[in-house]
């Protein structure tokens, strides 16, 4: 167990994933999942492979899932026809409690040093499937307050190929497009301060492999799913995908990262950030 950090510096950018975290898509990959699985007379998707598939790019047509659902049709197949299913569904997605505000706040927000919050999306969704997600008005001004030249997709070709979650390129790279846009005058920004928020588990991985502070904010059934762990998803270390570079993982109990409930009440002043 590593010593506990205390003297952590004042945030000055809050880096975002978007499945699951800002909105509640995760829940419809289940239901286009489950559509699809029941029309082959499979059961529904469980919350044990679920929680295999979170935030790794195109993994829901990966070898876990295929290997646990043995449908009599091909990957490419169950690829076109959840692909359709989406297509009618993600539409029609909506925020999660208390992201409006939080995304609000964080805008005109600034940290203990008087300092401004720039914010970035970091996702491993593709573009087009990001379309889809923010078709409706009230989500596509919710994605607003993030400007598009920080929003960072999975298909982004800046992230190498098999370089997504949990590996931290995604994350360090949300950070170089805020850098490069920073307004005259404002020095560049490091890892330890900024704040990864995600829900899936090789996400927030991702998050500490980066140097990064996080924030955890998992779906109630994930929560189940790694009950008694939480210390270890805290510090990236369940190992979900196992990319090597065991250096970049943090201590078990060192604070780094911490688990919420919602982003409603979010604890600003924890994070060395002043609400308006």
């Amino acid at each position: 167990m590593g010593q506990p950090q205390t003297d952590f510096p004042a945030i000055r950018a809050c880096i975002f994933d978007m499945d699951g975290l800002l909105l509640n898509t995760e829940d419809i990959y289940t239901l286009c999942a489950d559509i699809v699985l029941t029309k082959y007379g499979r059961p529904p998707l469980p919350w044990s492979v679920k929680a295999q598939l979170m935030g790794v790019p195109g993994s829901a047509n990966g070898d876990v899932f295929h290997t646990w659902a043995q449908l009599p049709i091909s990957q490419e197949q169950f690829k076109k026809e959840q692909s359709e299913q989406q297509k009618l569904h993600f539409p029609h997605c909506e925020p999660l409690p208390g992201v409006e505000s939080l995304l609000a706040h964080l805008n005109v927000a600034r940290n203990r040093d008087g300092k401004p919050i720039h914010m970035a999306l970091a996702t491993s969704s593709e573009r087009a499937n990001f379309d889809l997600k923010t078709a409706k008005l009230e989500t596509k001004r919710l994605l607003g307050y993030i400007p598009d030249n920080r929003r960072v997709m999975g298909d982004d070709t800046g992230v190498k190929r098999g370089r997504g979650k949990p590996a931290p390129d995604i994350y360090l790279l949300a950070l170089e497009r805020i850098n490069a846009t920073l307004p005259e005058g404002e020095g560049k920004i490091a890892p330890k301060e900024c704040l990864v928020l995600e829900d899936s588990v090789p996400g927030l991985e991702a998050g500490r492999r980066a140097g990064m502070r996080a924030v955890w904010v998992p779906h109630p059934k994930l929560v189940k799913e790694f009950e008694g762990r939480e210390e270890e998803v805290l510090a990236g270390r369940i190992g979900l995908v196992k990319i090597g570079d065991e250096h970049q993982l943090g201590e078990i109990g060192d604070r780094w990262a911490e688990q919420l409930e919602s982003l409603e009440g979010f604890p600003y002043e924890r994070f060395g950030i002043v609400p308006p």
